[in-house]
């Protein structure tokens, strides 16, 4: 397992007011902004059945954490003892993938997205968009 390569290709960039990870609430519900999501024109029609309103799933490659660390405190909180990165939301991981539940609240042309709550830097890569399924019977 740990000679095998994967690739992944951005499908866009986050363009947000947070400029450091020292401003970034530890989650979107504690205070983050609003921000808009710059789709790669390549995978515009990807876009196509997203709707205002709707919540999505968006996955980021969190390309300012620490790719060595194993433990930290939860949430930095040095009170706290330390954990498996894999017990916690830590940015600082081996693959620092971003899990981030936003609400769409505007869809501007065919590639830009305004969002909220996203806690994430402004530039922080954009690799996967999903939608949230309410129920079994979406797809």
């Amino acid at each position: 397992m740990k000679d095998a390569l994967y690739s992944l290709l951005p499908v866009g960039v986050v363009r947000s007011s947070l400029r450091s990870r020292d401003e970034c609430p530890k989650q979107g519900r504690e205070g983050a902004p609003e921000a808009f999501l710059e789709i790669d024109p390549a995978y515009a029609a990807a876009l196509d059945g997203l709707e205002v309103g709707q919540e999505i799933l968006l996955f980021t490659w969190l390309h300012q954490g620490k790719r060595d660390l194993l433990k930290v405190h939860p949430r930095g909180n040095t009170a706290l003892p330390l954990k498996g990165v894999f017990a916690t939301r830590s940015p600082d991981r081996p693959n620092p993938i971003g899990l981030h539940r936003v609400e769409i609240l505007e869809i501007q042309g065919t590639a830009s997205i305004r969002v909220r709550p996203l806690e994430a830097l402004d530039g922080t890569p954009i690799i996967d968009i999903k939608s949230v399924l309410r129920g079994m019977e979406e797809s």
